[in-house]
């Protein structure tokens, strides 16, 4: 028995002793003793290792034994030295620049630079090395920081040094944290990432939404960073037409590893294309990607930034070479704030032949677990591949211990008490709130100033409303609403309660119900926003907007039935009654024109539109996204912007006699939609359809018809489902309908080669929309013209049949 114990102690002591890690640490400098930031730290012939900081400070963990370290940098030569880890070690490494010759390539007077040969082979492979790895799975780290290197002492009357924790000159971190996650791809596009562990500064409990997908960036593709940076996207310097736009200088060759590396700078062929500019490396005889370093200017289209560097650094794994460390650098100045940071992502431990069970790949291309954000300081300490900067440690520690201040009853009660100060300004113009974060309930009084306004049927007339919000964890919340209505021409008061709760956030799941009275549009998409029928009405004499009451009351509920599958079903109980015209008054006379009665139909008698009726109708709705992309977290589930159309399948029944109903009908309707399909250099697309048919309309009154977002102002907010010169009651249906739209952006391609514009980032757009049903058999309308971020302006033409009905400009603002 004591032989046997002996032996079992003594395998404890061997196996401890061979499982020891020891840590290698350092710093990376160049030969003038400067550090070189990002440079990656490998063991040889693998894919384990780490990144240096933006210091050049590094550190690995070794296992016991003899190992080789890789040391490479862009630019710089690739050195390799021996440790051999029995102990903690530090080894300061020194690269020296590399040296590319061209001795061995003959360079004629007038001829084609080389460079462009060896283009023409790595085109030639692009679809093949695009292609030759099916699947991979990896471990990544992702780091990012983001800093305001200066910044105005105040924004809208804040103090931004307070706001944002900066010191006295507004400079400091304003961003800080890192992931650790498992990556899973497989092509085309599938993608499961898991994330192991997160870590945010100066929040918690927060989790960080940096996504491993969001970094990778191959040069393979034909067109990079598409609808992210611009509209457009940018051209690989190895695109299929990439000859068109860029010009190549082969800088010289070098060799590693055994092979032939061409360093070559790729020029715009126009300054203002959408192309990068840098240095990239390929490798002799596979003509494959070596390493990258590229950059974007505003010259080249991107918006937000001014400048973006990309650097990649590729390992063979298996006769392939696949990025290692994918390093992205930002700098620019928006509204005076002068903002610099990057995001490193270091990729190791790869397997390319990774076995994934059945519906591995389902949508969730992130799923963050209510661990992640646990982790303490030992554990990044001892699992944090790339060191922190001795800022970033302060950064850490500094907000760290004011979030832990930040959520004790008396510091939040003491910051509320300053922010939740009333002021009569405050409340007239923005409206004013009442924030308790710390038992997180929230009251918010809407802006006086903008619940004024005017129409024919009220009057003068005032909608106020008061909100009141009561959060719990994981995002699930209520909300209750209670609002008031006034009209001081027809002296009628109106009101109703709504509350909602956001019971399951995984779900997308809420219920929710309202009752009471109000004035609502006989449009039920809306015609106009209540001020700009208040300019219409009272400067030039255009009561557009038509009204009716409606009492109700009104029970809904949503829930996510499948990955990218929502319900939703509600049913409403109403008595409606028709309005007529109570007020004549306008501050400008306008002397060839008069108010309209409050019927579309009869515009120069008050003749009721419907009688006073009773209606009982339920709505159910299913709408399914075709490839939907979705985040799952332990607050919620969260989709990303789909490549593949959506459909919405809508059934509405008039129940008649049930509660005294007097409506007796059946609607349905198909709709299929989607946004911003790219088409590479010429911008993207966006288009709806959709299809209708009452199947029974015994018994049907005006509000329950099928109406259509029309438009007849000039300017208005905009929206793909707006028509943009239709009437808003004339043409609404009781029986069955077809509409289409359709909107390209070419996102500055053609003003992008008009010197004096291109530096305005215009964006050109053309567009059209297609009516038919009983009403308008035939309606036609096309539109082009010019945006810039929210504001747009356009000139078109609508037409029923081939008889043109109107033209004009049209200005729209907003997303």
């Amino acid at each position: 028995m004591i032989r046997i114990c002996a032996l079992l102690f003594f395998c404890g002591i061997t196996n401890f002793v061979f499982a020891q890690h020891f840590t290698v640490t350092g710093i990376v400098k160049d030969t003038n003793g400067q550090p070189v930031p990002f440079a990656s730290v490998y063991l040889k012939s693998t894919t384990t290792g780490t990144s240096a900081n933006v210091d050049g400070k590094y550190s690995i963990k070794l296992k016991s034994g003899e190992h080789t370290l890789s040391f490479r940098a862009v630019g710089y030569k690739q050195q390799e030295n021996i440790v051999n880890a029995s102990a903690d070690i530090t080894l300061n490494v020194t690269l020296t620049a590399e040296s590319y010759t061209l001795e061995n390539v003959n360079i004629r007077a007038n001829a084609e630079d080389p460079a462009y040969a060896i283009i023409r082979k790595a085109i030639k492979q692009r679809k093949t090395h695009l292609d030759e790895v099916k699947a991979f799975s990896c471990d990544v780290y992702i780091k990012g920081v983001q800093r305001l290197r200066g910044a105005p002492k105040k924004f809208f009357g804040r103090d931004i040094q307070k706001v944002l924790e900066l010191d006295t000159n507004r400079k400091g971190i304003i961003y800080l944290s890192e992931s650790q996650s498992k990556f899973n791809f497989r092509r085309p596009n599938d993608v499961h990432e898991e994330m192991i562990s997160s870590k945010v500064a100066g929040r918690n409990n927060a989790f960080s939404f940096n996504k491993a997908s969001d970094l990778i960036i191959n040069f393979y593709d034909n067109y990079l960073l598409e609808n992210k940076l611009s509209a457009r996207g940018f051209i690989s310097p190895i695109a299929d037409n990439a000859l068109f736009y860029y010009k190549y200088k082969l800088l010289g060759e070098s060799k590693e590893n055994g092979e032939i590396i061409h360093k070559i700078e790729v020029i715009p062929r126009r300054e203002n294309d959408p192309v990068f500019r840098g240095i990239i490396y390929i490798v002799d005889d596979s003509w494959r990607i070596y390493n990258t370093d590229v950059y974007l200017t505003k010259n080249s289209g991107i918006n937000f930034i001014d400048t973006l560097n990309i650097s990649q650094q590729f390992t063979k794994v298996n006769e392939v070479y696949m990025p290692t460390s994918i390093n992205f650098q930002f700098a620019g100045n928006v509204l005076g704030f002068k903002i610099a940071g990057y995001f490193v992502g270091i990729y190791s431990n790869y397997n390319l032949d990774p076995k994934f069970p059945n519906n591995f790949f389902n949508g969730e291309i992130l799923k963050v677990t209510e661990m992640v954000n646990k982790k303490d300081s030992v554990y990044w300490k001892n699992n944090r591949p790339i060191p922190l900067t001795e800022d970033e440690k302060i950064n850490y520690v500094k907000k760290d211990s004011v979030a832990k201040l930040k959520e004790s009853k008396k510091y939040l009660d003491s910051l509320e008490k300053d922010n939740n100060k009333f002021g009569i300004g405050k409340l007239l113009l923005h409206g004013y709130s009442i924030n308790d974060r710390y038992d997180k309930e929230y009251w918010s009084f809407d802006p006086v100033l903008r619940a004024i306004f005017y129409n024919t049927v009220e009057g003068f007339a005032i909608k106020y409303g008061v909100t009141y919000r009561k959060e719990f964890e994981n995002r699930r919340s209520y909300s209750i609403r209670p609002e008031l209505r006034y009209g001081f021409a027809n002296q009628k008061l109106t009101g109703s309660l709504t509350g909602s709760y956001y019971y399951n956030p995984l779900k997308r799941a809420s219920v929710g119900a309202s009752f009471g009275n109000g004035i609502f549009d006989l449009n039920n998409l809306g015609s106009m926003t209540t001020l700009g029928n208040s300019i219409n009405s009272l400067l030039y004499e255009k009561n557009f907007a038509k009204f009716y009451e409606k009492s109700f009351v009104n029970i809904n509920t949503t829930r996510e039935l499948a990955s990218g599958l929502q319900g939703s079903v509600s049913v409403e109980y109403s008595r409606n009654k028709t309005l007529t015209n109570n007020s004549t008054f306008k501050i400008i006379d306008a002397k060839d024109r008069e108010f309209t009665s409050n019927n579309p139909f009869s515009p120069a008698v008050e003749t009721p539109l419907f009688p006073t009726y009773n209606s009982l109708s339920a709505t159910a709705s299913v709408t399914y996204t075709f490839g939907q992309k979705y985040i799952t977290r332990p607050d919620g589930k969260f989709y990303t912007e789909s490549k593949f159309p959506k459909i919405t399948v809508l059934y509405k029944k008039g129940f008649n006699g049930v509660l005294n109903s007097d409506v007796d009908y059946d609607f349905v309707k198909l709709e299929v939609s989607q946004d911003r399909i790219g088409l590479g250099l010429w911008g993207y697309t966006s288009f709806l359809a959709g299809v209708g048919k009452f199947l029974n309309n015994k018994n049907m009154y005006y509000p329950d018809f099928k109406h259509f977002a029309g438009n007849i102002s000039t300017i208005f907010p905009p929206n793909l489902r707006k028509f943009q010169y239709l009437d808003f009651y004339q043409f609404s249906t009781n029986q069955q309908y077809f509409e289409a739209h359709l909107e390209h952006n070419f996102a500055g391609f053609f003003m992008n080669k008009i010197p004096l514009l291109r530096k305005a980032k215009l964006e050109e757009f053309i567009g059209g929309g297609y009516l038919s049903s009983p009403e308008k058999r035939n309606y036609k309308e096309f539109y082009f013209g010019i945006q810039r971020l929210v504001l747009r302006a356009s000139y078109g033409f609508a037409y029923d049949g081939a008889t043109k009905l109107t033209q004009g400009f049209r200005i729209s603002y907003g997303f």
